[in-house]
């Protein structure tokens, strides 16, 4: 009886060990990520005149780049591939956080609206204002090699005019952005993509400054 105690119990022991070898590990999570801080307020030039309210329409986007992944390129292996970084992830679509990231440029000049607050306006016989439209086309960290890699955006923006007709196309420019990753690895990719982000608004600012 004893020798069948023990055996069993050896079973028991051997069962157990092997259960929690199946168990697997606990999954890792994601690391996730935003743009940081906005950069501080510089003071703008005194335009000779307020500067028009302005309607900030959402960003159009298509494929991956409507996801949270954080993408990537190897060009000096297939630079036609978008692959993803397994373990880093926006905390919104990167649309979305490019879209607040323009909003906060442009507010510091500006009202920014959003296409709701324009129909309400209208409602009210206010002047309809000039509504800005994007497109996103690009937004990966590109690898030209193992140790050299930039964050790239590249924005289409079309500026239009309200008229009884319709919208009129007033100007439309396409952004291109590169700005050097600090490390070849998602953490240096997204620091590279905030920066490449708050220099296109810039210069986005900047261009609707100049079309009358």
């Amino acid at each position: 009886m004893m020798r069948r105690a023990s055996a069993w119990g050896a079973c028991m022991l051997v069962a157990v060990l092997t259960a929690c070898s199946a168990i697997p590990d606990k999954p890792v999570r994601a690391t996730l990520y935003d743009f940081g801080p906005a950069p501080a307020a510089t003071p703008a030039p005194v335009a000779p005149a307020p500067l028009p309210a302005l309607v900030l329409a959402d960003i159009e986007v298509t494929g991956a780049l409507d996801g949270s992944a954080v993408l990537y390129r190897l060009g000096y292996a297939d630079e036609h591939q978008l692959r993803p970084y397994s373990q880093a992830r926006w905390t919104a679509p990167p649309p979305q956080l490019i879209r607040q990231r323009v909003r906060q440029r442009l507010a510091l000049e500006r009202p920014v609206l959003d296409l709701g607050e324009s129909a309400a306006l209208a409602r009210e016989g206010g002047a309809a204002p000039r509504v800005l439209r994007m497109g996103l086309e690009e937004f990966s960290h590109q690898f030209e090699s193992q140790a050299r890699s930039w964050g790239v955006l590249r924005l289409r923006a079309t500026l239009l005019e309200n008229t009884p007709a319709g919208e009129r196309l007033l100007a439309q420019r396409t952004f291109v952005v590169r700005q050097p990753a600090p490390s070849p690895d998602a953490p240096g990719g997204v620091r590279a993509l905030a920066a490449a982000t708050d220099e296109v608004a810039q210069q986005l600012a900047q261009w609707m400054q100049g079309v009358r």
